[in-house]
C-alpha cells in the first residue's frame, strides 16, 4: 500500500520544479460575522424532491488537491471510507480551477433546468450565492446531516443562506502577506510595504479582486465586507495600477506564486495562509502574516445543483462533518476546517497541526478577517476595472 502524501508535499514538489498547480483561492474562513459571506437572495431555487434511498454512485466536483490523497493521486482515503460505509461509489472530479471559469461551464445547462451530472459542487461563497439567486440549487436534506451540529458557530448564518438550507462550508483560508524577511529586510506589516522600491520586480499579487483589492481597501480604512463606494474602489485600483506601471509587480498569479516564492525568485507575495505553511519545510525563512489592517477570507461551499441526488449528497456532507474525518482532510490540505472537534481529533494524527495558528486561528485573528462584499464582486464596472489592471 502506498503511504499517504500530504498536500504540503505536493506543493513543495511543485515549488522545487516551478510547476503550476491549480489550487483554490480558498478555502475559506471560519472568521468574522456569518453575515459577511454573501447577500440574501430572494431565490426561486430548484424544487427539491428527496427520496430516502442512497444512489449507487455520487459525482462531486471540487478544486485540485483539496482532499486527502495518496502518493500518485490515484486514491482518496476518506472517499474510500465513505464508499465502504455507505456502499456508494464516488466519482470525484478535481475540475474547478476558477469560479468564473466553472460558472461558464455550468451556466447554460442549469439555466435550462438541466442536470450538470454533478451531485455536489464546491464553489466559493460568492458564486454559491449567485447560483442560489439564479435558482440553480436544491435544498439540503438536513435529516440526513445530523453532524451539521458540528458546524462552527461563526459560519452558521451567512446572509445569503441564513438557515444553511442550501449550503455547507468545505474549507477556509486567510489572505495576507507571504515573504522572506531576510530578502525584504525585515518584517512586513501592511500591503503598502509591498510597494517599497527596494522590492521592485520581486513581488507578486493575486489575480483575484477580492483578495488583492480587499487588502488595499483595508489599508485605506475601508471595510470591504460592507458597502464599497466607487471612489474608494477607484483609489485602491489606482494604487495597484501605479505599482504595475512602476514595474513593482512581477506578476499577478493564482496559486503559481508558490514556486518562485519558495525558490527566492520572488521575495514577497499577497498569499494564502495554507500555502505558506506548506512551503516552510522547503524554505524555513518564509513567513506569513496578516496585515495590521486585517486579512481577507472566504468560504468554499458544498451545494447541490439542479439534478443532483439530494439524499446521497446530504449523506456525503454528513460523513465529512464527522470530526475524525474532517481531521484527516485538514491534515492534508492545511486550511481552516469548518467542523467543530477537528482540532482535538487532529492531535491523534500530529499534535503539531493543532498548534498551527494558520490552521486553527485564534479568536483574535478571526476577528480581524473580512470577506469581500459579494455585491461588489458582482459589480460589472468593478470587474472591468480590475481586469484592465491585471491585463485580462
Amino acid at each position: 500500500m502506498l503511504d499517504p502524501i500530504t498536500r504540503r508535499q505536493l506543493l513543495r514538489r511543485a515549488a522545487a520544479g516551478g510547476a503550476v498547480l491549480s489550487i483554490p483561492s480558498l478555502l475559506a474562513a471560519c472568521g468574522g460575522d456569518g453575515g459577511i459571506e454573501g447577500q440574501q437572495a430572494d431565490t426561486g431555487a430548484a424544487a427539491t424532491t428527496v427520496e430516502k434511498e442512497l444512489a449507487n454512485e455520487i459525482t462531486v466536483s471540487n478544486w485540485p488537491y483539496y482532499i486527502d490523497q495518496n502518493d500518485d493521486a490515484t486514491r482518496f482515503p476518506t472517499l474510500e471510507e465513505f464508499e465502504k460505509e455507505t456502499g456508494v461509489k464516488v466519482n470525484y472530479l478535481e475540475d474547478i480551477n476558477s469560479n468564473e471559469e466553472f460558472f461558464g461551464e455550468i451556466q447554460a445547462p442549469l439555466s435550462r433546468g438541466q442536470s450538470i451530472d454533478r451531485d455536489i459542487i464546491v464553489p466559493t461563497a460568492f458564486l454559491a450565492a449567485r447560483l442560489l439567486g439564479l435558482g440553480y440549487l436544491q435544498k439540503l436534506d438536513k435529516s440526513a446531516i445530523p453532524n451539521m451540529t458540528n458546524l462552527e458557530d461563526t459560519l452558521r448564518r451567512p446572509s445569503w443562506d441564513p438557515n444553511r438550507d442550501y449550503s455547507l462550508p468545505w474549507q477556509s483560508y486567510i489572505t495576507g502577506l507571504g515573504y522572506d524577511p531576510e530578502k525584504v529586510g525585515g518584517e512586513l506589516t501592511s500591503v503598502s510595504d509591498l510597494l517599497d522600491p527596494a522590492l521592485k520586480g520581486r513581488i507578486t499579487m493575486l489575480d483575484s479582486m477580492e483578495d488583492t483589492v480587499g487588502l488595499f481597501l483595508l489599508e485605506m480604512g475601508v471595510d470591504p465586507s460592507g458597502t464599497i463606494e466607487p471612489s474608494a474602489y477607484d483609489e485602491a485600483i489606482a494604487k495597484v495600477q501605479k505599482a504595475v506601471d512602476d514595474g513593482q509587480v512581477r506578476q499577478f498569479t493564482g496559486n503559481d506564486y508558490t514556486g518562485p516564492l519558495a525558490k527566492g525568485d520572488v521575495w514577497a507575495s499577497i498569499a494564502w495562509s495554507g500555502d505558506i505553511t506548506i512551503l516552510q519545510p522547503d524554505n524555513p525563512n518564509l513567513k506569513f502574516t496578516i496585515a495590521d489592517a486585517g486579512g481577507m477570507t472566504s468560504v468554499d461551499t458544498m451545494v447541490i445543483p439542479t439534478g443532483g441526488d439530494v439524499y446521497t449528497a446530504s449523506t456525503f456532507m454528513n460523513f465529512f462533518y464527522d470530526p475524525q474525518i474532517a481531521a484527516k482532510v485538514t491534515a492534508y490540505v492545511n486550511y481552516i476546517t469548518p467542523v467543530k472537534g477537528t482540532k482535538e481529533a487532529i492531535t491523534k494524527i500530529d499534535p503539531a497541526f493543532a498548534k498551527d495558528p494558520l490552521i486553527f486561528p485564534t479568536p483574535e485573528v478571526l476577528e480581524n478577517l473580512y470577506e469581500f462584499n459579494p455585491e461588489a464582486i458582482e459589480n460589472r464596472e468593478f470587474q472591468e476595472k480590475w481586469q484592465a489592471v491585471i491585463g485580462v
